[in-house]
């Protein structure tokens, strides 16, 4: 029998990767979802047999449940996440479904990661945060940790050029994760970071180099300290290019009044003037995604420093990868951990390192520095 999967929001750039990719690399039936009747999909899967269009809309509890019960996996691409609830993974507890998701907002991790013991008991496996950032980054963060005997610091950096080719959600979420100041963990304790924030200048691969990037709230800022319990410090930091969109975010989240970042109307319009500039910039930036951790630690009694690093044509298509490789496992039974759990506690570095190279992304790794003191 066909495995079934359900892709909600699968219409969108992010979500038409995720189907794209499990087109690829895997039999199964793909269902996207729409509100709306669809105008079309991407080129390549209107072509394929194995994909069908369902309008359904999340609010619509009755028909939601309908087609989840007739699905083997579910992939939630409806963002942005910042204020959705979790009912959708509810409800694949209850029907004992597995699911997957793109978040990428703390608050939607942290309502997921309180349905654990009930996904466990159900014997469902449910991995939130699957993408290019989080979910591929928090993979390349894990094999960085495991090369030292004592990981000590994790530096997550992320640069994406123009819109990303990931649509105006990807604006929303930038905007809304202006509106707060948040946790970070430092020096083994939590401290409240303004967002955008301390900009660093970051060497990338070409052809980014040297770049800047600032603090951004992300989930990995409080599930990595989680996973990997020795670790004192997590920073994660974004940064755009071209670099005069740096300004203007730091602009809206430093210098306009709060009011207008907190307002559903003002983030409406800041979205669309940034997709419209994205519109014009990315014909000469492109829409890739460059992703660098940094791992300082304790190896054989000594102080080192780890680096990998992943550069990417196109964001959307980064990100399809990362939850691709997750329903992927999940379907061939590969990846079996009933619970609700973040890519880096779901995810060994030995399959993660298949799925890559299976999908021809290469991530380049190595020590990188010596420290003396």
């Amino acid at each position: 029998m066909t495995d079934r999967v359900l892709i909600l929001g699968g219409r969108g750039r992010i979500g038409s990767s995720v189907a794209q990719d499990l087109v690829t690399h895997t039999q199964a039936q793909v269902i996207i979802t729409g509100r709306t009747p669809t105008t079309g999909l991407q080129a390549g899967l209107q072509l394929s047999s194995r994909v069908e269009f369902l309008i359904l809309d999340l609010a619509d509890v009755e028909k939601l449940e309908e087609a989840i019960a007739s699905s083997n996996l579910v992939v939630h691409c409806a963002g942005p996440f910042h204020h959705r609830d979790a009912n959708v993974l509810k409800i694949c507890i209850e029907k004992g479904v597995n699911y997957i998701d793109v978040s990428d907002h703390r608050s939607f991790t942290s309502k997921a990661l309180e349905y654990h013991e009930q996904a466990t008991a159900a014997g469902v496996t449910a991995v939130v945060n699957t993408g290019i950032f989080p979910g591929i980054s928090n993979s390349m963060v894990r094999h960085d940790v495991e090369q030292f005997d004592a990981p000590e610091k994790i530096h997550l950096s992320y640069l994406v050029s123009g819109s990303g080719g990931a649509g105006i959600t990807v604006m929303r979420t930038t905007f809304l994760g202006l509106q707060n100041p948040f946790e970070a963990w430092i020096n083994g304790k939590w401290e409240t970071v303004k967002p955008y924030s301390e900009r660093e200048a970051v060497d990338f691969p070409p052809p980014y180099g040297r770049s800047g990037v600032y603090w951004f709230d992300m989930p990995e800022t409080f599930t990595l300290p989680h996973a990997f319990p020795g670790i004192k410090t997590v920073i994660t930091k974004f940064g755009s290019v071209p670099d005069f969109y740096n300004h203007l975010t730091w602009i809206a989240a430093h210098v306009f009044p709060k009011s207008w970042i907190k307002n559903p109307k003002g983030v409406e319009f800041l979205s669309h003037v940034s997709h419209f500039m994205t519109d014009v910039s990315d014909r000469f930036t492109g829409i890739g995604v460059a992703v660098r951790s940094e791992v300082t630690g304790q190896k054989d009694g000594k102080k080192f420093a780890y680096c990998s690093t992943l550069v990417h044509k196109n964001t959307a298509a980064a990100a399809g990868c990362g939850t691709g490789t997750i329903g992927q496992l999940l379907l061939e039974g590969k990846l079996k951990k009933p619970g609700v759990w973040p890519v880096e506690e779901a995810l060994s570095t030995d399959l993660f390192a298949e799925a890559m190279q299976s999908r021809g992304i290469k991530i380049q790794q190595g020590w990188i520095e010596k420290f003396t003191e």
